[in-house]
């Protein structure tokens, strides 16, 4: 039977893709994950199986990234946002607006669409990705959002507003115009 530790060491990869994701900074997420493996290991009373490993393990991650973003924060300015903003007029409306889409459901399923989507949330200022993907995958409120990135409701509505038109934008060139 395996060990516990050896479990957690599988989920490895899995957790370095989701922090990856989060934090966009391969150290940071490389840090994240690592605490997230000692926490696990230290707290493997704690963890009774009334979720899967997986689970349990990207519950603590979660709270690794919200640190992890909590330090950036502090650390750095976020930059980019000028190019992003050249998508969109003086009035916050799209300079060229977006084609539709025909069959979202059906390209959800498809493990290219998340390789797309995730170079799609490459591509997004670090700001406007860290707050869609704290809204969106996270699953955090609005004003939890503000606290950890020291932002105003307002501006946390049109970051995500904006990453939603970006991420459909590209996502139409990138995976539903091929």
């Amino acid at each position: 039977m395996d060990d516990f530790r050896s479990r957690v060491e599988r989920e490895r990869a899995y957790l370095l893709r989701y922090a990856s994701l989060q934090l966009r900074d391969a150290q940071a997420a490389e840090d994240a994950v690592q605490d997230t493996l000692v926490a696990a290991l230290a707290g493997e009373a704690g963890f009774g199986q009334r979720a899967s490993l997986r689970t349990w393990l990207t519950g603590i991650l979660k709270h690794k990234i919200i640190d992890a973003i909590r330090k950036m924060s502090r650390e750095a300015p976020a930059a980019g946002e000028d190019e992003f903003d050249a998508l969109f007029d003086q009035r916050g409306h799209w300079i060229e607006m977006p084609g539709a889409w025909s069959d979202p459901d059906a390209s959800l399923g498809q493990a290219r669409f998340f390789a797309a989507l995730e170079l799609c949330l490459s591509r997004l200022p670090a700001k406007t990705a860290r707050t869609f993907m704290m809204r969106e995958h996270m699953g955090l409120e609005t004003d939890e959002i503000c606290k950890e990135l020291a932002i105003t409701s307002t501006h946390c509505w049109v970051l995500l507003y904006r990453a939603r038109m970006a991420l459909r934008e590209c996502l139409t060139k990138e995976w539903f115009g091929k």
